[in-house]
Parts: C-alpha cells; sequence; structure tokens
C-alpha cells in the first residue's frame, strides 16, 4: 500500500470566523486526501486541548500557527514512510508523541486534522467511499478489505445495505445559552424526527417546521436572526416560552407531535451552574436536588424525548439520580460528562449516570479512540449520538462517520448556513446510495 509522504496544514476560518485547521496528507503515489477540524463554544472542562498561539496582537489570540508547526515539524517527521491503511497505528504514533492524558503537548486539533485526513486519503486510494472505510475500521477489517478491496467492499456495503441502518437528525432550531443571544438558559431546542421515517422525510420534517418556525417568529414580531448553529435566537423570556412555541409550531406544519416528530433539549448546565446552584430563566435558583424534580416535571409535562448536559460535568451523583428517575423512558445524554473520553464513560456505565453519549471526536483527538468510545458505548446499550460543533467548516466529514459507526443520531445543528446544510446534503447523498 502506498506510504505518506508529506502533510501540509493551513490555518482557515471556521464558521464563527476564528482560526481552525484544514490538514493534506500525501501519498507517495500522488493522492492526496484532506480534514478540517472544528471548534466548540461551549467546552466542557474534561475536553482534550485545542492548541491556540495565545498571540493578541493576531486574530485576538486565537491563531493556530502553533498548531500548524507542530505538524511539520512533530507529526510529518513521525509519519513519513507510515502505510496509509494503518489508522490505529497513525494514531498511536501521534498519542505516543504528545504523551499528555489531554494532547497539550502537540494539540488534539493537529493530531485530528492528520487523523481525519489519513482516513479520508486512505479511502481515496481503496476507491471506496468514505463511510464505507470507516465502517472497514470500526468492524476491524481493514486487513481483509486491503487484500481484496473490491470483494470486500461490495460484501460491506451489502452488510450496511441489509442492516438498513438510518441516523435520525436532531434539529438544533432554537439557539439559546452560549450559542443565541437572548435570555434563554438552555443552550439547544432541538427538533427530533420519529425514528421510523428514512433520511429524506427527517429532512423534510426538519426543514419545513424551521421554515413555519421563522414565519411564526416574524408574525409574533421576535427576533428571527440564527444563531451559531442556525437555529432562530428569538427575544423570549423563558425557556418554557421556547418549548411552547416549537409545540404549537410542529402542530401548525401539520405534524403530530409526540407521533411524528419529538423535542429534546442540551441544556449544557455547567454553564449557568455557579456556586453550587442552577439559575434558570425566571431568576430562580436550584439545588441539585431541586433542579432534578423541576427537570422530572419538565421532562413529564412536555414529553421530552431527550435531555443532554441537564447537570453540572462533575455532579455524579445528580446524574445518577435523574437517570434513575427518566432513564426508562428518556434519552439522558452525557456530552460535557463523558467527553468522548473512555475513562468516564467507563465511570457513568459503571454507576449508570446516563444511557447516552454525544460522541465528538475534537473531544478526544483522534479517529481511533473516536472509534474506540463508540464500540464500549453500544455494547454497553446507550444510544450514540454523533455531533457537530458551533464552530464548523465545510468538511463533511461526520456525516460518513455518522453512517460507518452506524450512530443513532446526529447533531449537525439547523437546516440552514452552509456549514451545516453540507453535512446534510452528505447524508442524503450517502442514503441514496445506499437505497435505504
Amino acid at each position: 500500500m502506498p506510504k505518506i509522504s508529506n502533510i501540509k496544514a493551513r490555518e482557515i476560518l471556521d464558521s464563527r470566523g476564528n482560526p481552525t485547521l484544514e490538514t493534506k496528507v500525501f501519498l507517495d503515489n500522488g493522492i492526496s486526501g484532506t480534514a478540517s477540524v472544528p471548534s466548540g463554544a461551549s467546552k466542557g472542562i474534561h475536553e482534550a486541548i485545542e492548541l491556540r498561539d495565545g498571540d493578541t496582537n493576531r486574530y485576538l489570540g486565537m491563531g493556530v500557527l502553533q498548531a500548524i508547526e507542530n505538524i511539520d515539524k512533530i507529526l510529518l517527521p513521525l509519519l513519513k514512510g507510515v502505510d496509509i491503511t494503518g489508522q490505529q497505528l497513525i494514531d498511536n504514533k501521534m498519542l505516543e508523541a504528545d504523551r499528555t492524558d489531554n494532547k497539550g503537548r502537540i494539540g488534539a486539533n493537529s493530531i485530528l486534522s492528520v487523523s481525519l485526513a489519513v482516513a479520508r486519503v486512505a479511502a481515496m486510494e481503496l476507491k471506496i467511499p468514505l463511510y464505507l472505510y470507516i465502517y472497514a475500521i470500526f468492524h476491524s477489517v481493514v486487513p481483509d478489505l486491503v487484500r481484496d478491496p473490491k470483494r470486500i467492499s461490495n460484501k460491506i456495503l451489502k452488510q450496511v445495505q441489509d442492516d438498513k441502518k438510518i441516523v435520525t437528525p436532531l434539529f438544533n432550531i432554537i439557539n439559546g445559552g452560549l450559542h443565541g443571544s437572548g435570555k434563554l438558559k438552555f443552550q439547544e431546542f432541538l427538533l427530533i424526527p420519529d425514528q421510523s421515517k428514512n433520511f429524506p422525510q427527517a429532512l423534510r420534517i426538519g426543514v419545513e417546521i424551521y421554515q413555519v418556525l421563522k414565519k411564526e417568529l416574524i408574525k409574533r414580531n421576535l427576533v428571527h436572526a440564527v444563531g451559531d448553529e442556525g437555529g432562530f435566537t428569538p427575544n423570549l423570556e423563558l425557556d418554557t416560552e421556547a418549548i411552547n412555541l416549537l409545540i404549537e409550531t410542529i402542530e401548525s406544519s401539520n405534524y403530530e407531535y409526540g407521533k411524528d416528530v419529538y423535542l429534546g433539549l442540551d441544556l449544557a448546565s455547567s454553564v449557568f451552574f455557579k456556586n453550587n446552584l442552577y439559575t434558570l430563566s425566571d431568576g430562580k435558583n436550584l439545588t441539585s436536588e431541586n433542579f432534578i424534580e423541576y427537570l422530572v416535571v419538565l421532562t413529564k409535562k412536555y414529553k421530552l424525548f431527550s435531555l443532554e448536559d441537564p447537570l453540572y460535568e462533575d455532579d455524579w451523583d445528580s446524574w445518577q439520580s435523574l437517570t434513575s428517575k427518566l432513564g426508562s423512558n428518556t434519552l439522558i445524554i452525557g456530552d460535557d460528562l463523558l467527553a468522548t473520553n473512555i475513562v468516564r464513560l467507563k465511570r457513568a456505565i459503571s454507576c449508570n449516570a446516563c444511557n447516552s453519549i454525544l460522541i465528538k471526536p475534537n473531544q478526544i483527538g483522534t479517529l481511533s479512540e473516536t472509534i474506540e468510545v463508540t464500540k464500549l458505548a453500544q455494547k454497553s446499550g446507550f444510544t450514540t449520538v454523533l455531533s457537530h460543533r458551533s464552530g464548523e467548516t465545510n468538511d463533511d466529514f461526520i456525516a460518513d462517520l455518522a453512517v460507518g459507526i452506524e450512530a443513532d443520531f446526529t447533531k449537525f445543528g439547523a437546516p440552514a448556513r452552509g456549514e451545516r446544510v453540507a453535512k446534510y446534503n452528505r447524508l442524503r447523498e450517502i442514503y441514496e446510495e445506499l437505497q435505504i
């Protein structure tokens, strides 16, 4: 198989106008593949380190020239001449070179941009779609694929088609918290089509309700500008107002709430947790115990499908309590709690802290680690939700990743803004290819 001959990284802008990395991996036969990495606004304290220059005279300290230098001076010499299909070996080499728990030396953004570009160019070399190559990694059949690309790729394709596993999109159509500009405390108000829908049907539901919501906001003389993830940022006073507005919008869109479509929340509660109290949009300050009771009442009243990051990221006892109360009927999704980290996931499994995990490759830093965490989560009965970040690029890698790792759900934001739509369009293209 061809080997890595060169790696070139450059500074590009993400969807929020901040620098990020785009990296191209070259093979000794002339083929090259590119990947770019996103950046989050709401970051948990347990995420891998995103390396920034800190030079306030340039991009307000957000530059990534040091990350580029690390690729050029550390990762290229390390990986030059390595077989392109050795994803695990390549990722392990980078981790060993970093020698930290949080990728703080080389930077998770440096490492991940190389890791993803390696997978993309390997798929190109093997002349198969990226999602099939990721599926091969996920199911440990890459050696077979390399020996007999045509036969094994056809076998993999048939397996994916026979499984008929459709990833369901979670549309973030109202942005609050750090993603919005109003008074809403909860970060994302999510529209969730029923899982029985195929992807084009689910996409249509999201788009139609999104467009009806815009008209409703205009009619009510509410702000209809969009936030970082394409969802609207209405000037509402209370989080419950946003929930009620969405249910009314669903019904006026000729869909049945609780049958065709559901609602979920990403609370990002760590953001409004201060001095051991949760501050709600109505100004009330609640203890963990009282906030759990509030969430139980809220979930049952509105028949919420999911709660993401409903509690502070290190309040394990409260997570366990909430999951025991709601986990049989509601997805309790760990994002900041788990940080796509195998150690934290194992702890959550052992104490029943949640029943679902948000998967973000840039929280952990390599494709191999992302796959390892996903495998353990699925083996343990967790629902998996593959997620973008608020600072995105037009790279649609995670659409292929969602199919390749057989995720249950995706979060790409609202069905608006080019960097979000690119991923929805890629998913649609994949399912048209698969004819499922």
